[in-house]
């Protein structure tokens, strides 16, 4: 019996929202972490130049990744199919962080309503962001955790199944199962993005090292980041909060980041919302200042994080439902 990609993709989608990610066993993108820091100490050993190293361990990392996944699937097709189904599921599930980003930030949500400390929210909003936590109020904590929700929304739930149906529409051309192109290019996105997450840092450590990484990462997010800022304004309509100011502060504000990609969701989320994100942060030690994105209209309460999870999670499934429909048309031009 042949099982439609539709049905496959919605349950790898499943998978994650019902057991999130799968720590009992080992995690794909633990391996390529690993991979990455092999390739770097490797390649800065035996290269003088940093930028070249970090070029090669780039090439390494992406392609060692997407050619052990299919390779792996290859064989274990000849194998035995079904078993390279589910494998393949498997794959897919794992490239999937919407749990993962909904239990993380609810962490900090239930964290807030303990009466008489901020510190353990403080500790878990510190699991999730990359700036410092410890002078956070209350306030900093919630923009902190709404910021991450929104942001992360491509990088751990959109920009992986863009790449998966993108690529399953390569198989009237190849010749090979959709669901084992799709994992090909959820990895190959996980690969890229982990790598951008161990060496995208500007710092004088990666600043040369980690410019690929860093670049490829953006241009992989490009189109992901948009159609997902986007989409988060139907998904505010369903919801019931402003759909039109969402619109309006997507217009305005979503190259109001250092990176060209993470403001669209975070405006549309922000607009959604009406609250105010962006501004100063900690990294490191070091003061950054960000632009604002959206309007300070009303103070952020502990009930914007619940809100921004749903947002994310209907905007995840108007983004995957778009892209299965546009691929059923396209598909139709080949069958």
């Amino acid at each position: 019996m042949t099982v439609s990609f539709e049905l496959l993709i919605g349950i790898a989608i499943l998978l994650d929202l019902l057991f999130g990610d799968p720590r009992a066993m080992p995690h794909p993108v633990r391996v390529i972490g690993w991979f990455c820091s092999t390739t770097e100490t490797f390649f800065r050993k035996h290269l003088g130049s940093e930028y070249c190293a970090g070029v090669l361990s780039f090439i390494t990392v992406l392609f060692g990744t997407v050619a052990l996944a299919a390779s792996f699937l290859a064989i274990l097709h000849l194998i035995f199919p079904v078993l390279a189904q589910i494998f393949a599921v498997f794959l897919l599930y794992t490239c999937i962080a919407a749990r993962d980003l909904v239990v993380h930030s609810r962490r900090v949500y239930l964290a807030l309503q303990r009466p008489d400390t901020l510190s353990t929210a403080r500790e878990a909003v510190a699991e999730i962001v990359g700036r410092d936590t410890k002078s956070l109020d209350r306030k900093g904590i919630i923009k902190a955790c709404i910021e991450t929700v929104a942001e992360n929304m491509v990088d751990g739930v959109t920009a992986p199944l863009f790449y998966a149906i993108l690529f399953s529409t390569l198989s009237p051309v190849t010749g090979i199962d959709p669901l084992f192109l799709a994992v090909t290019g959820a990895m190959g996105y996980k690969a890229v993005n982990t790598m951008d997450s161990m060496f995208g840092y500007k710092n004088d450590r990666y600043i040369a090292f980690g410019r690929m990484a860093a670049k490829a990462d953006d241009f992989v997010n490009l189109l992901p980041a948009r159609i997902s800022g986007l989409i988060v304004i139907p998904a505010a309509f369903v919801l019931g909060l402003d759909w039109k100011n969402a619109f309006f502060v997507y217009k305005r504000d979503r190259f109001a980041h250092a990176s060209p990609n993470a403001a669209h969701t975070e405006a549309a989320v922000a607009g959604a919302l009406t609250i105010q994100l962006g501004g100063t942060s900690i990294y490191f030690g070091k003061e950054i200042v960000k632009p604002h994105i959206g309007d300070d209209s009303r103070s952020v309460t502990d009930k914007d994080i619940l809100l921004s999870n749903h947002l994310m999670l209907i905007s995840s499934l108007f983004f995957v439902l778009l892209l299965l429909i546009l691929r059923h048309f396209f598909m139709r031009l080949f069958l």
